[in-house]
């Protein structure tokens, strides 16, 4: 078993095993050689992961090993954390309710420690991630940035969806927050989609719903990652102009496009108003060439685009986490 080198910061990847995204970086980071890179999911924690966080109480630092099954790494020695999209914590041999409270108890334990270690970047904080995560935070923010924000309703009352829907149609709906949704013990994708008068019953009252005025005539919508000062903007167009672009990929083109500076400068304060250092947004494009923001993901995809662009995202990325960025 391996421990991290002393003498280089340790970068630590918080993520599943099956993470494209996430080997890209890692690579790259490897690559450069200027930090040791530790991988850990802490869904594998306790059975192939353990931990020993003691709290040094003068300095603040949590200290000791987190130990993985091929190398061992010292807290206090982590630099920077990559949280990315780490797994559930599971306990099979438990009953739902042991295994309930097991979960909790891991969760603020471990992942409590991996989101307090003093003076570390993270790209994001997973506590700013959640924060950032409530689409009615991110309207409002925007609206007050002063982006273009289509008119949104939040509701559970059928009279009141149905007098949004009359007077800004048409009209979509699209959930508060992407969730797994089985039919049939298969998995199914929920998209942003056209929501008429009729489509409207007592069934809203049900829970919360958002509603938003269609970004009327668009033309494109914008993929726009910012990591720290870097800002990377993807035009995407449908060959059959989906209502979401993400419906089908293979009808989709890219081209990476410049933004002028105000709508640039909006968008590295919107994620500072989050305490981000990284996050995806997505706008519509209408046909006289406004920018409708539509929201902001704080911890999105974005290597997919890197191949029909170009852009040097990875390398952002690497440079953020190595803190030259």
């Amino acid at each position: 078993m391996s421990a991290a080198a002393g003498n280089q910061p340790v970068v630590l990847v918080v993520t599943g095993a099956d993470d494209v995204t996430a080997d890209l970086v890692i690579a790259e980071l490897n690559r450069r050689g200027t930090c040791e890179v530790a991988r850990v999911n802490p869904g594998d924690f306790p059975h192939d992961i353990t931990m020993s966080a003691s709290l040094d109480v003068e300095s603040g630092l949590w200290r000791g090993p987190l130990t993985t099954p091929s190398r061992m790494i010292e807290l206090a020695e982590i630099s920077s954390v990559y949280w990315r999209r780490p797994t559930p914590h599971k306990f099979p041999g438990l009953d739902k309710q042991d295994a309930e409270f097991a979960k909790v108890q891991a969760r603020e334990g471990f992942g409590g420690v991996l989101a307090s270690l003093p003076g570390c970047r993270y790209v994001n904080h997973p506590h700013r991630n959640w924060a950032a995560e409530y689409k009615p935070s991110q309207l409002a923010v925007a609206a007050e940035l002063g982006f273009a924000v289509p008119p949104t309703l939040i509701t559970s009352d059928p009279d009141a969806a149905h007098a949004f829907v009359r007077k800004h149609a048409p009209v979509i709906y699209k959930p508060l927050r992407v969730t797994a949704l089985m039919r049939d013990g298969r998995p199914q994708a929920m998209w942003t989609q056209r929501v008429e008068p009729e489509d409207l019953d007592a069934t809203v009252a049900g829970t919360a719903h958002m509603f938003q005025a269609e970004v009327v005539g668009k033309v494109a919508d914008l993929r726009i990652t910012v990591v720290g000062d870097r800002v990377f903007c993807v035009r995407i167009e449908s060959s059959d102009e989906r209502l979401d672009w993400r419906s089908d990929y293979d009808t989709l083109t890219y081209q990476a496009v410049d933004l002028p500076e105000p709508l640039t400068a909006k968008l590295k304060e919107y994620l500072r108003r989050f305490g981000l250092k990284f996050g995806c947004f997505d706008f519509g494009v209408s046909d006289d060439g406004t920018p409708y923001f539509l929201e902001c993901n704080p911890n999105g995809q974005w290597a997919w685009m890197q191949p029909p662009t170009g852009l040097p995202m990875t390398q952002a990325f690497a440079d953020a986490l190595e803190g030259t960025l």
